[in-house]
């Protein structure tokens, strides 16, 4: 299997790219590829001495900036890392995508270059999200701000699959982000989807508030790109949140001993709310696995996003989708 890494995607690329795959190769059992820069790349390995043995090198000469206009990545920047990677994807040089650069650059890149599944009609950002219990997927998470019901349809089959197929869950409850459970609740979009998702062959439990999330009261939560994406930064803020607080008020004043009593039980919450944990989000609809992995992503990081990538590849993930899909065009 080889998992093809955008060098120069993220905050902290190339060195802390390279590190992440390097112990991918070693730990995940994977071929990996970096796309860009080669002299570039050479040279911060040479400096940090780091052996690149086992890692193979697509050479990209540009850089894609995350401010550039993301529908510029197929024409003004199609040399760059980011779409030289998706390239080889696309011409079946690899078997997944991994990158931490612009999202938007992605799902452009993932529509016109990977392309979508047959069937599907949009890509959507997919980000694995922590409770207390066991983390669900949201989708979509901002790739789509308005969506059609048929769309929203789809994201819980895409979810469904991933839940399944890559998270080993049976059964995976999805829900239907909502501003109560009642199925009355809603605009025309969710009062629709809930319809349809009633009549789509996944275990659909109804609706679900943003205030349950955090609680794991669902597998896969189902919301338009707009709604999706405000509970996705609130998550995040108030993961900070939590954090800040824990150090202030725990830790401001406490001795050593009292200090070392809780240390253990606060490093188990605080790794629930860390993303590098869970590697990166999916942009679920690709006709090949493309992982989105945070901006500030470490080595850590980017070998969880590679990990992630194994386990969609493995977990014959898109069959599974495209199968579901085709079946229900059928009917």
């Amino acid at each position: 299997m080889n998992i093809i890494v955008d060098a120069f995607g993220g905050d902290n690329a190339p060195l802390e790219v390279i590190k992440g795959s390097l112990q991918a190769v070693r730990e995940l059992k994977v071929n990996v590829t970096l796309a860009g820069n080669e002299k570039l790349i050479k040279k911060c390995a040479e400096e940090n001495g780091l052996s690149l043995e086992g890692i193979d090198i697509l050479h990209a000469e540009e850089i894609f900036d995350i401010h550039e206009e993301p529908v510029s990545l197929i024409k003004e920047h199609k040399n760059s890392s980011m779409a030289v990677g998706m390239q080889a994807l696309a011409d079946g040089k690899g078997d997944a995508f991994v990158s931490a650069g612009s999202s938007g650059a992605l799902v452009v890149g993932s529509t016109f270059i990977v392309k979508r599944i047959k069937g599907i009609k949009r890509v959507a950002l997919a980000p694995v999200m922590p409770t207390g219990d066991k983390p669900f997927l949201l989708l979509d998470g901002g790739a789509n701000n308005d969506c059609r019901p048929e769309m929203l349809q789809q994201f819980a089959i895409m979810g469904s699959a991933y839940m399944e197929k890559v998270m080993g869950v049976d059964k995976p409850r999805v829900k239907l982000l909502n501003v109560g459970a009642e199925e009355t609740k809603g605009r025309e979009l969710e009062l629709e989807a809930y319809k349809l998702l009633q009549n789509t062959p996944v275990n659909f439990c109804g609706n679900i508030e943003a205030r349950e999330l955090p609680l794991g009261n669902a597998d896969v939560v189902v919301a338009d790109g707009f709604t999706g994406n405000v509970a996705l930064k609130l998550y995040e803020g108030m993961g900070k949140f939590m954090k800040d607080q824990l150090k202030g008020n725990i830790f401001a004043g406490a001795g050593k001993l009292a200090t070392l009593l809780v240390m253990k039980r606060i490093k188990g919450i605080t790794t629930k709310l860390d993303y590098k944990a869970t590697g990166g989000a999916l942009m679920m609809g690709a006709s090949k696995p493309v992982i989105k992995a945070h901006g500030s992503s470490d080595a850590r990081a980017f070998f969880n996003a590679i990990r992630q990538a194994k386990n969609c590849v493995s977990g014959n993930m898109i069959e599974a989708i495209a199968g579901t899909v085709c079946n229900m065009q059928k009917g």
